[in-house]
């Protein structure tokens, strides 16, 4: 029962509460590879924690950090900033590690769960109440003396480890989805990479190896190399740009329309991920009549790109099935033309560090931010094929890749939904193991 759980603070459950140290701080350099260094943004919204958005400091500079060297089973929680109150368990393979002074290390004692902990801390219900104690600052964040008094509610010992079981298959399905997605991703990005940046079917035929490609596939590509701006391309290839085989599309430049609770969405820069995707987990939604003043120059459908023109400049993603949005601000559309009908060649091209580098060229320099200029989009420079057999057989191989990609990310976000749903029922005592191991037995295969 509910009324058998006791109440406890923070710090009674915990042998450590401290944060992290920022070694620029104290004149230390962070390095290109070396001890992992775990920011504030590497927490994600899962629980989880980012290891592409990891710094590194030397090995020197972690034994002097001492103080915030972490373990294996430690929680980190974000106490400031956009990030606040966002709270994860530190995996093994991420140690050794070390973190910034804007995430708080906790380390708990043997008479709770780390994990069921975890869990009451990332409740909904919960990161309202934190976000409540900081409403009235400027820069919202938490000191460590609120942390050890924030109060929890716990049952007992086995029954937090079977609510952390029953919690933890959605999440390990969740983790399976994004490690398989991450996989599809390199795969793709391989590909391409392969065949339209570094030709390696060309480079092979030229000196005489085999591709390793099957024999209709080995003949679409040529033995030798010309010149061109870019430098030497395939015979048969020519030099292309983003406009000759895409529409461009400017957003509408407007005030913000007011968000609702429910409607139609708005595609904000949140909504882009680093993969190409697009996640709908925190979607803006506006009502119909701004919703049809946002789509009047474009209403982004299935297989259409998205580019960003400030902030996070040429950050790109691809409208996945069954989904349509208004474009937001600072926001560009790209549609292939009836004649290129290649969505997945364009997605790749644009994801592609050669684009990447093509855009910084193209980009304006402001005294505050750096711009991706509309008008400079089109211009955007590619590799290209005159053979469209190769970019049908591109299409055919990299397509089920990312919509794969595309369903996973779909499934993750209902089973997302389903323990979010589930979570404050049962750290509440609302709900009993029995009835969600249920629920959830009957969304699982």
């Amino acid at each position: 029962m509910a009324s058998e759980w006791r109440e406890v603070r923070l710090r009674e459950v915990a042998t450590l509460i401290t944060k992290g140290t920022t070694p620029t701080t104290l004149g230390m350099p962070f390095v290109s590879t070396g001890i992992n260094y775990i920011k504030a943004e590497s927490v994600t919204n899962e629980g989880t924690i980012d290891r592409r958005k990891f710094s590194f400091i030397d090995p020197t500079t972690h034994e002097a950090l001492r103080r915030s060297q972490i373990k294996a089973g430690d929680l980190l929680m974000s106490m400031a900033g956009i990030y606040l109150g966002k709270v994860a368990v530190v995996p093994p393979e991420v140690i050794p590690a070390n973190t910034n002074q804007a995430v708080a290390i906790i380390r708990l004692n043997s008479d709770v769960d780390r994990k069921f902990v975890s869990y009451f801390l990332r409740n909904r219900e919960f990161n309202a109440y934190i976000n409540s104690l900081v409403a009235q600052s400027a820069q919202p964040n938490l000191n460590l003396a609120e942390i050890g008094n924030l109060p929890l509610r716990l049952p007992s010992l086995n029954e937090q480890r079977a609510i952390v079981h029953i919690l933890g298959t959605l999440d390990d399905k969740i983790d399976l989805n994004r490690r398989m997605n991450e996989s599809l991703e390199a795969m793709a990005r391989e590909l391409y990479k392969s065949w339209y940046v570094d030709f390696d079917p060309v480079r092979a035929k030229a000196d005489g190896r085999d591709p390793g490609l099957s024999k209709p596939i080995d003949d679409l590509f040529p033995s030798r190399f010309i010149e061109s701006e870019l430098g030497e391309i395939p015979e048969g290839w020519e030099v292309s740009n983003i406009g000759s085989v895409a529409n461009v599309i400017d957003c509408l430049h407007s005030k913000k329309p007011e968000r609702r609770d429910s409607g139609l969405p708005l595609l904000q820069l949140s909504n882009i991920r680093n993969d190409g995707l697009i996640d709908m987990q925190d979607t803006y939604f506006v009502d119909k009549s701004d919703y049809k003043k946002w789509v009047s120059r474009m209403e982004a459908l299935p297989g259409d790109c998205v580019i960003t023109n400030v902030g996070r400049v040429g950050a790109v993603a691809q409208m996945p099935n069954n989904q349509k949005a208004a474009l937001g601000r600072n926001m560009t559309g790209i549609r292939c033309k009836q004649s290129f009908p290649y969505p997945t060649l364009l997605i790749e091209c644009l994801l592609s560090k050669a684009m990447k580098d093509e855009i910084v060229q193209k980009m304006d320099s402001g005294t505050i931010l750096d711009a991706l200029n509309v008008r400079n989009i089109p211009g955007l420079r590619f590799l290209c094929p005159k053979k469209r057999e190769i970019l049908d057989c591109f299409e055919l191989s990299a397509r089920p890749l990312r919509a794969l990609m595309e369903r996973n990310l779909a499934a993750s976000r209902i089973l997302a939904i389903l323990r979010d749903t589930l979570l404050p029922k049962l750290i509440s005592g609302e709900l009993r193991v029995g009835g969600a191991e249920r629920v959830v037995r009957n969304m699982l295969p």
